[in-house]
């Protein structure tokens, strides 16, 4: 048996990844350092190009592409209401949320949106709120993980389970739910729900006002994102950002509020903004902050659905959610665009339908992860390698989103 002779030749070496900056153009001290895309602190598999000179950041270069499940395309050779566990999975930390923008979408396009029950209106409400609850406790405790706060990660890991618990309660599933469907939901509340989900609200006030001192408020915390990654209101808006990091810059803008989507109109609650009250605004703490006020209101909203769904919406015996479902899904020629609050931003499906077919021609998700991404090369220029970290933690980045 013959035996392969290899030589190592590097001239004829090729890179294993690309790159944006040659190597060969550096200044004197310069170097290209790659955190990720096998790094805790990057949150997911996002790889950062980064030029440094010393401890200091001279450019940051994200590289994508290392999650890509191809959504679009997946949405684009299904029937729409097959589509819903795909939505789920993109941002994988608030299904709920992303769910009920998607059905929205399909349900004004067969123009059946005023058809739908209050209490199912209600529900879906009730349970994306408890998600948004969710998504900020990881986005809250990992973050005080990457800057070396341990305890409050476990706090509300442990406080999370109990909204885990709750939404596999509903439909049995703990993080990907296909609860929402197109026309109703997969299944009513179970009995006992309502009562519980109240505890749940009692429990959880205290809780983050100890959450909010033992982190948010704490010494070394404050130190380390207070007049970091500062993000000028203007810069915000010209780059298409959303959600808690463009009310961190001091915008009270929420779709809740300012489309008045479901039954957002009939609940009474504030939309928290950065004052740069540890700071400036628009820095890493304010972005934090507002995350934790969120999560405070979040509670005052699941308080008056559960007020709702035990009062005037009150369970039946003859009530089914699945009753409203539409018998087929084949919206009218058309172009639509519908967007919602997620707990990271506004996530928007652009619909190109047809007429003739219950697949849609074309499905775009606006994802707002990869959008608030995008920011990141401004933020970090001129900042410390630690520094960075605790930026990139405050985007509160989902790859499956950002990837799709």
């Amino acid at each position: 048996m013959s035996t392969v002779q290899y030589t190592y030749d590097p001239a004829h070496l090729t890179r294993s990844e690309p790159v944006v900056h040659d190597p060969e153009n550096l200044k004197t001290g310069e170097m290209i350092l790659n955190i990720g895309p096998q790094h805790p602190s990057t949150h997911g598999v996002l790889r950062l190009e980064t030029i440094t000179d010393g401890e200091i950041v001279v450019d940051v270069v994200p590289h994508l592409g290392y999650l890509h499940r191809c959504f679009e395309k997946h949405a684009e050779s299904m029937p729409y209401n097959q589509t819903i566990p795909y939505v789920d999975r993109m941002d994988y930390m608030a299904a709920m949320n992303s769910e009920h923008a998607y059905v929205m979408g399909v349900e004004r396009m067969l123009g059946i949106q005023d058809d739908i029950p209050k209490r199912v209106e209600y529900i879906r409400v009730l349970v994306a709120e408890l998600n948004r609850i969710a998504s900020h406790f990881v986005a809250i405790g990992t973050y005080g993980l990457d800057i070396g706060a341990f305890t409050p990660f476990l706090w509300v890991m442990r406080d999370r389970e109990h909204i885990m618990r709750l939404l596999e309660w509903t439909c049995g599933a703990r993080m990907l739910y296909n609860y929402i469907w197109i026309g109703g939901l997969f299944y009513d509340l179970p009995v006992g729900f309502e009562e519980r989900c109240m505890d749940f609200s009692r429990y959880l006030k205290p809780k983050l006002d100890y959450l909010e001192q033992l982190l948010i408020e704490n010494k070394i915390f404050v130190d380390r994102t207070a007049d970091i990654g500062i993000l000028p209101l203007a810069l915000a808006i010209n780059n298409g950002i959303t959600g808690p990091i463009l009310r961190g810059s001091g915008l009270r803008f929420d779709l809740r509020k300012v489309d008045a989507y479901s039954v957002y109109p009939e609940l009474d609650f504030d939309i928290p903004i950065g004052t740069g009250k540890m700071g400036t605004v628009g820095d890493c703490w304010d972005r934090t902050w507002v995350r934790m006020q969120e999560c405070r209101e979040s509670l005052k909203i699941i308080d008056q659905c559960l007020e709702k769904l035990t009062g005037d919406h009150k369970r039946t015996r003859n009530f089914d959610p699945r009753a409203f479902l539409p018998k087929k899904i084949r919206p009218k020629a058309q172009d639509f665009y519908v967007r919602a609050e997620n707990p990271k931003g506004e996530l928007g499906f652009f619909f190109r339908a047809d007429g003739r077919s219950d697949i849609p021609f074309r499905c775009k998700a606006r994802a707002c992860s990869f959008v608030n991404l995008s920011i990141l090369p401004e933020l970090s220029r001129g900042v410390m390698i630690a520094d960075l970290i605790a930026i990139v933690g405050s985007l509160d980045l989902v790859l499956g989103e950002v990837d799709r």
